[in-house]
């Protein structure tokens, strides 16, 4: 097929026509054929429904091709997980039968997720073996996997070092080594065995470090492990675009007459809602069921069978409202989610910056909800300060354009009409 021929063969999702923010949309105007991508792999990005690079990847994906260390601070829900898939996979060796990326992940809802997407964009490409990994994925039959091909390993630390230690994961060959979500990568959960991990390596690999945050461990790391690294930083203003924040002020014994009032008035599409504790999780998503609404839950003391069951169905829209704890945080990609419910406030604004980035997923609208009880209000200033941002107290009403997409299907200038009426989202 010449030209242009072999894109009308291609099969495209449907066209997301919702708004989107300045911080997936503010482009250089690349396009992924400037990159000189292999056809097949391209075939790949637009059946995804990627049809232009956003910023990080206009960043990344260049000089993640030319081989060069990467330090990318960026937020969650604006493409991270492309800026690194695509130059890794484009580099793939196909007539190499060995391990050549490895993708790091602190959970493995991310690795599960991060793997699909790469077995979604290389499946054209022929061939190319992904195999995730994790603490929760059966041992025995990981090490079958590996005693055939396997290009690229998406894993959780502890796994991936169990088989490097056992002698089945040999490592000393690979290229590119991705560390997603870096910040709690490099926490004292993990960082030991990051740094055992990499003793492993050859010498001549390339390291690649995606983060919201970067804390003191992120830049010790840097400093030992990458050489001259390109450093890209897109978070000029920490809190995401597209997504409007509020807080109500409750007492404990309010908070659920309070999410049920939430539930009758707002335009949900899908919602998370968070708790600071496994068994909060569980009282909640029961009293939510009683009300008459459909619910899922998900925390980290379940059996990971059934927590991919319920990520997997709440992906797949089988149910509008997911109660969980902060292992659904990090990275995790549902752009149905329109609506964040902090029914407990988080402690620090780290973790309120990945729970809040569960909605407004790659540039679009989104919600952000907080009840705060009077033991909360020092933390919401907190909050506010570290992060520059403000937010709100609810209103009695909340304007639909700020979070349902319906209402900007037909008009792409929305953004530009938000900040004219002063609606915009909270911004620093």
């Amino acid at each position: 097929m010449f030209g242009d021929d072999w894109k009308k063969s291609l099969q495209l999702p449907p066209k997301d026509t919702r708004v989107r923010t300045s911080d997936v949309t503010s482009t250089k105007g690349n396009e992924f054929e400037d990159y000189c991508l292999k056809r097949e792999l391209l075939m790949g990005i637009f059946e995804m429904g990627w049809e232009k690079p956003s910023p990080i990847q206009e960043e990344s994906i260049p000089i993640a091709l030319s081989g060069r260390d990467i330090l990318a601070r960026a937020k969650n829900g604006t493409g991270k997980s492309g800026a690194y898939l695509i130059p890794m996979l484009e580099r793939i060796d196909l007539k190499k039968d060995y391990i050549q990326a490895i993708v790091m992940v602190p959970t493995r809802e991310l690795a599960l997720q991060v793997s699909q997407i790469s077995i979604q964009i290389s499946k054209h490409l022929g061939g190319v073996k992904v195999m995730a990994t994790t603490g929760g994925t059966n041992l025995r039959d990981d090490i079958m996997r590996l005693d055939e091909t396997v290009h690229v390993v998406i894993a959780t630390p502890g796994r991936i070092l169990d088989l490097i230690k056992k002698g089945v994961a040999k490592v000393d060959r690979v290229q590119m080594m991705v560390m997603d979500e870096a910040d709690k990568l490099l926490s004292q959960d993990f960082v030991v065995l990051i740094e055992d991990i990499i003793s492993f390596l050859g010498k001549g690999r390339q390291i690649l470090l995606y983060s919201a945050t970067f804390p003191i461990s992120v830049q010790k790391f840097m400093a030992k492990h990458l050489q001259k690294p390109y450093e890209i930083n897109l978070m000029e203003e920490l809190t995401l675009k597209g997504i409007t924040q509020y807080y109500a002020y409750v007492t404990e014994r309010q908070k659920v007459h309070c999410l049920n009032t939430l539930f009758s008035r707002l335009q949900i599409n899908q919602s998370i809602i968070f708790c600071n504790s496994t068994q909060r999780v569980e009282l909640l998503a029961k009293k939510i069921t009683q009300l008459g609404y459909s619910c899922f839950y998900i925390h980290a003391k379940m059996m990971q069978e059934y927590r991919n069951r319920v990520f997997h169905d709440f992906r797949n829209g089988l149910c509008r409202n997911l109660v969980c704890t902060d292992l659904f945080t990090r990275g995790i990609d549902i752009q149905a989610v329109n609506v964040v419910i902090n029914f407990d406030f988080p402690k620090n604004a780290e973790t309120y910056l990945h729970r809040i980035g569960r909605s407004g997923r790659f540039g679009h609208l989104g919600l952000a909800i907080n009840l705060i009880t009077s033991e909360d209000r020092f933390n919401l200033k907190s909050i506010e300060d570290q992060l520059v941002t403000d937010i709100k107290p609810i209103p009695g009403s909340i304007d639909k354009s700020l979070y349902v997409a319906e209402f900007h299907a037909t008009n792409p200038n929305c953004e530009e009409e938000l900040k004219e009426t002063g609606r915009q989202q909270v911004e620093p």
